[in-house]
């Protein structure tokens, strides 16, 4: 037993040391060793098992991969006067990391120098451009100048809202004034983004009043383009009902002339086969058109009227 403990114990102190020794390095990861709070050495980047003066060395860990920085919002006014709440977020890496140890040390530090580097710039590209140029990236056609045709208004509208520099070209200048100052650090700035815009609440009503008043007037067009297309269709009707009804009184007219026509063809046809029956039957129709009760009729025995009444021979 006591042999196997002299053995045991110093296998044990073996086993402690090398377990000491020995550190991993993975994917995402990159190590400087220090010795006594000073560098030794080359930083390791490439993944996988790696080995140290135990006790003396240190392993300190730093990412490889991309992290993020958020910024905080802030208000900042525009060219044109307008006060904003700008929100910008970025992606950083540490590309050196024996600066970054030496100057930054760790993650928290770094993201105070970003602070400090990347929020004036964005301030400072935010005031030196109107607010369109922040807002847009393109001179496409806005959906409201697509909507509306005010043909001088319309051209109003588009220069207005045209922009020469764009959100695209004031980050990438963000970004291109930020780097330069990052690199000291052992960071190289990715990419850095504008997470939103928008007004602060002062004057996010008066915004807001503006749109609506401007909707009212997209709808006010609209509604006065229908009346007058509704105006126009009806004096179509009216055209087309006044052009079949003149149609239709002249082909009315013409039957009826040609109806008459024919019935005085008719009646003088009968007139000269008989023109005493023709006689008679005129008479009788005048008979019935003004002997009624409600008509009193005075006339002479003698009258030529009665003579069918009264008998009559020749």
């Amino acid at each position: 037993m006591k042999n196997r403990s002299f053995y045991l114990i110093p296998l044990a102190i073996i086993a402690f040391v090398l377990y000491s020794a020995a550190y991993t390095v993975n994917e995402t990861e990159q190590v400087v060793i220090t010795q006594f709070g000073r560098i030794v050495g080359e930083p390791k980047i490439d993944p996988g098992l790696k080995f140290k003066i135990p006790f003396i060395q240190k392993a300190n860990y730093f990412n490889k991969n991309l992290l993020d920085w958020d910024g905080d919002p802030g208000q900042i006014p525009t060219l044109d006067k307008r006060f904003i709440w700008v929100d910008a977020f970025a992606r950083w890496k540490i590309v050196d990391p024996v600066k970054f140890f030496q100057t930054v040390n760790n993650r928290l530090n770094a993201i105070a120098k970003l602070n400090d580097i990347i929020d004036p710039a964005v301030r400072n590209f935010i005031t030196s451009n109107t607010l369109i140029e922040a807002v847009r990236k393109s001179n496409r056609e806005l959906e409201m100048a697509a909507e509306v045709s005010l043909e001088e208004g319309d051209r109003e509208i588009r220069e207005t809202y045209a922009i020469s520099v764009g959100r695209e070209k004031i980050t990438k200048e963000i970004l291109k004034q930020a780097q330069p100052k990052l690199a000291q650090f052992g960071i190289e700035l990715v990419d850095v983004k504008i997470k939103r815009i928008n007004y602060i609440e002062d004057v996010q009503k008066s915004v807001y009043s503006r749109m609506i008043a401007e909707r009212k007037q997209i709808a006010e067009k609209f509604r006065s383009e229908g009346k007058g297309e509704a105006q126009k269709i009806l004096g179509e009707k009216e055209r087309d009902l006044q052009k079949i009804t003149s149609e239709a009184y002249k082909t009315a007219q013409e039957i009826k002339g040609k109806a008459d026509a024919e019935a005085t063809i008719i009646y003088a046809d009968a007139y000269g086969r008989d023109p005493e029956f023709y006689s008679f039957v005129q008479t009788m129709e005048i008979y019935r058109d003004t002997l009624d009760k409600d008509n009193s009729l005075i006339l002479s025995t003698d009258s030529e009227f009665l003579k069918y009444l009264k008998g009559y021979s020749k």
